[in-house]
């Protein structure tokens, strides 16, 4: 029986998020509407989903003695992870004590870093992927290159959208992309994964929900990045039956593994009727942006409603859709949104601007989102809407 209590009261069903970026302030208004008292924390002040919770705290998350401090301090019904950079260790021992974190504190530790989840996929369920290797010096990494060849792919074993990663295409690259990869890491420099390029036709996301009721997934996704950062995205991806069935068995396999309630987006390569798998992510997706306009429950609310138990009925695709990330670059603290009204003239679009209080160098800071006949008519209206948006930094 799912029940939530009166805000602010001493009933309260209460979620705290670690992570209040773009995908987080989704999840925020999602749990809302479902009358629960939400607490989001970020390393920095005004993040955007601090702008739609009842409160906020800003600190180091991978600070695990502030962490549990906060945590003791609102004693939260759900501890919700929305960013690799946390002290996962202290959410295990947290668990263990009895707070719930989302899916489990064991899929939050396994997937916030890049070498448990390979470890987990590979080499204990036996899932197909990308030939790897790990480094902890640059003596490593340049022996894990040899090995594995060029090109090659580098991440950060703790990283996201992109941050640190880069490809080793030559050998002048291998020293610059072990610099990036010890700069850009969400935890500061460390440990690599070096990845072999695989053949492949293309990438999908298959945002798979556990809940109450079983295992239900979203049609896939199609997306493109650049430098590793999601920049577009379409649903449905066209893929044979054959293909499908397996994308889907990969990802039950491995969110069984990992246990829970919650949304996991599972990123995979197909080829031809092949799947080879990627990564996953305990939580909603950035190509998943596009359920906003897609379905009729974006991946946001399916998150908020497994997170409270409830069993997902049905999930409905409108119709092929798209979506596109405006990214700006400069320095500025004061960002104007301009002809918002031309943006939004055609039929069957929406948008989301994320509220990020300042960029520097460059950052994702909207959402385009479209729907269409074809997925090709939903993303030529994407870059329509992109050509007239402007933004205006002081």
């Amino acid at each position: 029986m799912t029940n939530v209590g009166t805000v602010f009261k001493s009933n309260a069903t209460k979620a705290m998020l670690l992570g209040s970026g773009e995908l987080g302030r989704e999840v925020v208004i999602e749990l809302k509407r479902l009358g629960l008292e939400v607490i989001a924390v970020d390393k920095y002040a005004n993040a955007p989903a601090m702008q739609v919770a009842d409160r906020s705290y800003v600190i180091s998350m991978l600070d695990a003695e502030k962490l549990e401090e906060v945590i003791r301090k609102e004693n939260p019904n759900y501890i919700i992870p929305e960013v690799e950079a946390i002290a996962t260790s202290k959410l295990v021992e947290l668990e263990e004590q009895g707070f719930r974190v989302i899916p489990t504190a064991k899929a939050v530790n396994f997937t916030m870093n890049r070498e448990g989840i390979r470890t987990l996929a590979a080499e204990k369920l036996g899932m197909k992927t990308s030939p790897y290797a790990f480094a902890t010096t640059f003596e490593e990494f340049e022996q894990c290159v040899e090995k594995i060849g060029l090109p090659c792919v580098v991440k950060p074993v703790m990283s996201s959208s992109g941050h640190g990663q880069s490809v080793v295409k030559t050998k002048d690259d291998i020293k610059p992309a072990w610099d990036y990869s010890q700069s850009g890491g969400r935890a500061g420099s460390g440990k690599v994964i070096v990845e072999g390029f695989v053949d492949f036709d293309y990438e999908i996301t298959l945002l798979t929900v556990r809940h109450s009721g079983g295992t239900s997934f979203c049609a896939p996704i199609g997306h493109q990045q650049i430098d590793g950062d999601y920049r577009r995205s379409w649903q449905p991806h066209p893929m044979s039956d054959i293909a499908l069935d397996r994308a889907k068995e990969y990802a039950k396999l491995i969110t069984d593994a990992l246990g829970g309630y919650g949304i996991f987006g599972v990123e995979m390569f197909i080829k031809g009727d092949e799947v080879l798998f990627s990564e996953v992510s305990p939580r909603p997706h950035d190509t998943g942006m596009v359920t906003m306009i897609s379905q009729n429950l974006s991946q946001f609310a399916l998150h908020a409603r497994a997170i409270l138990g409830i069993p997902i009925a049905n999930i409905e695709q409108y119709s092929p859709a798209a979506s596109r990330a405006v990214v700006v670059e400069g320095n500025s603290a004061e960002l104007e949104y301009c002809n918002l009204d031309k943006v939004l003239s055609r039929p069957k679009t929406d948008m989301r601007i994320f509220g990020k209080p300042c960029v520097v160098g460059h950052r994702r800071m909207a959402v385009l989102l479209a729907r269409g006949d074809t997925i090709e008519q939903a993303d030529s209206k994407t870059a329509e809407m992109l050509k007239d948006f402007d933004v205006k930094l002081s």
